[in-house]
């Protein structure tokens, strides 16, 4: 069997020092470009493979970091991962994933297991706007990063590294459009007031129809917890109300899809008796025939924007920064809404 190449066979041969093959093979500075790249090719044409257990037990890391999400059969999520995954397999890291169905005692169990295995750190994506778990690992000073979500109790959140979308402006800028769209009997599927996500977008939709002059029905108003079968069944009771709805905006398109189901089992047409407006943008939304009008919500960017934060963290290359990044949303226009069959906007 052949031997594998090793960080001291790279630099007899690029006659260079070790310390030289590993900056250049781990991207670090201390080397130039130049030296890089042939450092890079030659550990191609050896075929190295770097031997990740010599290094964590040299290092006490185990290249590896933990990313939890509240469930991988959410649609909203796989793209996340797929984000956070292709930065970390670039950096030479792996990722164990985690699902906290929704429970603030199974993300403490799965924070508690991730730790025991000795990840390097954790990409965040369950956070509740009071998260208890969040000061014990800033306490603690392990590397974390928040995604998606982020916590709102002082003074904690000013000191979280974390990675979301502006879920208010989103969701200002969808219920601006139901309204111009001549809709006043308005529902919205709301997820969880637990959650930052719930509220920002909650308060963005709230905002929006009381700028634009409407005296809105809290009761057309449902938490549904993010939950597709929750939607559903709401929904059919609020289709069920007389006069009921005339759009559904969902604050999230899992929801949405719960949504459709309800409208659809009443004989509804979509949008000629039903506008919908659901939010994230995932795969299915854009499908002939749903044609989602929907907010983009750039799960893959978060996640990878998320796990360069993370590795630059557990790598000591970020100086103490914290970075609280917030992404714009942007309002796709399909067919669900009823925008083309509006001769004109209000």
């Amino acid at each position: 069997m052949k031997k594998n190449a090793t960080i001291k066979d790279i630099a007899r041969a690029a006659n260079v020092s070790p310390t030289a093959v590993s900056m250049a093979l781990n991207s670090r500075t201390g080397v130039s470009d130049a030296t890089r790249q042939r450092i890079q090719a030659i550990a191609r044409e050896m075929d190295y493979q770097p031997n990740y257990f010599a290094q964590s037990l040299i290092s006490r890391k185990s290249h590896s970091i933990g990313l939890i999400v509240t469930s991988i059969s959410d649609p909203f999520y796989p793209e996340l991962a797929l984000g956070v995954e292709e930065v970390v397999i670039e950096r030479g890291y792996s990722t164990i994933l985690c699902n906290t169905k929704r429970s603030l005692e199974i993300e403490r169990h799965v924070l508690d297991m991730l730790r025991s295995k000795n990840v390097d750190g954790v990409i965040l994506a369950t956070a509740t706007r009071d998260d208890p778990h969040i000061q014990p690992l800033l306490d603690m000073r392990f590397p974390f990063v928040l995604v998606n979500r982020v916590i709102t109790e002082f003074p904690a959140a000013r000191k979280v590294n974390y990675v979301i979308m502006d879920s208010y402006s989103g969701a200002y800028e969808a219920g601006k459009h139901l309204y111009r769209l001549g809709h006043e009997r308005i529902a919205i599927i709301a997820g969880s007031l637990q959650t930052s996500t719930g509220t920002e977008r909650i308060n963005g939709t709230l905002q929006a129809l009381k700028d634009s002059g409407l005296d809105y029905d809290r009761s057309f108003l449902v938490e549904c917890g993010f939950e597709r079968e929750a939607a559903y069944q709401e929904s059919l009771r609020l289709l069920d109300q007389n006069p009921p709805p005339s759009a559904f905006f969902a604050h999230d398109d899992n929801m949405v899809l719960g949504v459709r189901e309800a409208v659809l089992e009443r004989g509804l047409r979509i949008p000629e008796d039903i506008a919908l407006v659901g939010y994230d943008n995932i795969q299915t939304t854009a499908l002939s025939g749903i044609d989602l009008t929907t907010i983009t919500a750039k799960q893959y960017e978060m996640g990878a924007l998320g796990a360069k934060i993370l590795l630059d963290i557990i790598e000591d290359t970020t100086r103490n920064m914290i970075n609280q990044i917030t992404l714009e949303t942007e309002l796709i226009i399909r067919k669900s809404c009823g925008y083309h069959l509006q001769g004109y906007c209000r």
